[in-house]
Order: structure tokens, then sequence, then C-alpha cells
């Protein structure tokens, strides 16, 4: 529930003091992601960053590129740079069919696409329900997950965007 369905909710129904703020913080308190999967895994990135979804298409391949990057969308006038998530998790290069989708996130002012295998579900979770990645060996870096979250069919490891990306991997991509 957003913030405005919660003040609707009580315009509609008076709660005394306590129950409105109460009511207003759980609001606030939620966090929503949109889950996507690879393979069987399923993932997560903060619906607030999602500007679009769309089925894959035929990209631009540009040379002396990290292995991840796949090249580049022209999405209405905007050159954007495809990120093979697959690839990036170390699982090989994804074989995109017309089944694939492509996440179009917005990080630090610059858009991003995602290519994963199909949209799952939107998510709304509180702070409390995100657990820490556990760390198995400093070797294999998690850095690019802000957490876990148990959902009724698995778990849900969302995305942390900036440290995924590097964005230093593709500056120059623009």
């Amino acid at each position: 529930m957003n913030q405005t369905a919660a003040a609707d909710i009580v315009a509609t129904n008076p709660l005394p003091d306590a129950a409105v703020t109460a009511a207003a913080q759980a609001a606030a308190s939620q966090t929503q992601f949109i889950s996507f999967a690879i393979g069987d895994d399923q993932y997560g990135v903060d619906i607030m960053a999602v500007r679009e979804i769309k089925g894959w298409s035929d990209i631009t391949h540009l040379p002396k590129q990290p292995e991840y990057v796949r090249g580049v969308l022209n999405l209405r006038g905007a050159i954007v740079p495809i990120v093979d998530l697959r690839c990036r998790f170390g699982q090989g290069l994804t074989e995109t069919t017309p089944l694939h989708i492509v996440i179009i996130v917005q990080i630090d002012g610059r858009q991003i696409g995602l290519i994963g295998d199909r949209v799952l579900d939107i998510v709304s979770v509180g702070a409390s329900e995100i657990q820490k990645v556990p760390r198995t060996d400093s070797r294999h870096q998690t850095d690019f997950l802000s957490g876990l979250v148990t959902v009724e069919d698995g778990m849900i490891a969302l995305i942390d965007l900036p440290s995924l990306l590097a964005l230093s991997d593709v500056e120059g991509v623009h």
C-alpha cells in the first residue's frame, strides 16, 4: 500500500491519532521491488529505479566492452547500454530470444537496460523482512546484492544497482 492509499483509507475511516500514525508509518516503511527470473533464480530491483520493461529487440554491439555489456539500444533517441545479468553473475552469456525482457533502470541519472528471462511480480516488503546476504568466501563477492527476501515460492536476491554495474565499466557508453 502506498502513502496515498493509506491517506485515502484514513480519510474515509477516521481513526484515533495513534492509529493514523501507525498506518502512515507502515505504508512508508514498505519498499516495492520488481521481481524477475534468470533461469531458476529470482532477483529484484527497486521499483523506483525502473523506468520501463520491454520485450527483447535487436541491439548494436560495441567493441572493447566488458563481456556482460552486450551492446546498446536506441530507446526513443536515448542510447542505453544493455547488461546481460546472467553473464554479470558468472553464468555465461544469455542466448536471447523474443521471450526475454529488458528492464530499463535509472542509476545516478543514467539509463541502463538489464536482460532477464521474464518478469515475475511486484513485491512489497518491509525493511525488517530484508535479510543480509551471508558472506561465504572473501574471494567471491556479493557486493551487488543488497539483501534477500523470502517469498512463498523461494527467495528473491535484491540487486544493488550501483554496485552491480560499477559504472566505470560502462562509462565509454553514453
